[in-house]
């Protein structure tokens, strides 16, 4: 079954998973969007947290997060504990949103950046 669960707290529509369910999660990224969007409470830690546990009931996590930025040199580091993900990929986003606003028509050969996606399973 599909939900659609826009306005609800992530804390309840994890509660609603259940084994073998596919929850994705997509955050504020914690090194462009916390002044975005009113997250400025949000807390990954306590996200990570709910991570675990649904993991352990056997439900499937995909967590999309800060990966890269500038030209991938630089790989945000954020406090994922050991071992639980499975798998992360790197998907390429091409240019920078954000710096493309902030250069306003510069060159932005130097600003690809590669979002994560972190995998439970």
């Amino acid at each position: 079954m599909v939900y659609r669960l826009n306005r609800l707290d992530y804390r309840e529509a994890f509660a609603l998973a259940k084994a073998g369910d596919l929850v994705y999660c997509d955050p504020p990224y914690t090194h462009s969007q916390a002044i975005l969007y009113g997250a400025q409470r949000f807390r990954l830690r306590q996200l990570l947290g709910v991570i675990g546990g649904a993991k352990a009931r056997g439900i499937r996590v995909v967590l999309s997060i800060d990966g890269t930025k500038r030209s991938g040199n630089h790989v945000c580091d954020l406090p994922i504990p050991d071992g639980l993900f499975e798998r992360e990929v790197l998907v390429n986003c091409g240019r920078s949103m954000l710096r493309r606003l902030q250069m306003g028509g510069q060159t932005l050969e130097g600003e690809v950046v590669a979002d994560r996606l972190l995998l439970t399973y």
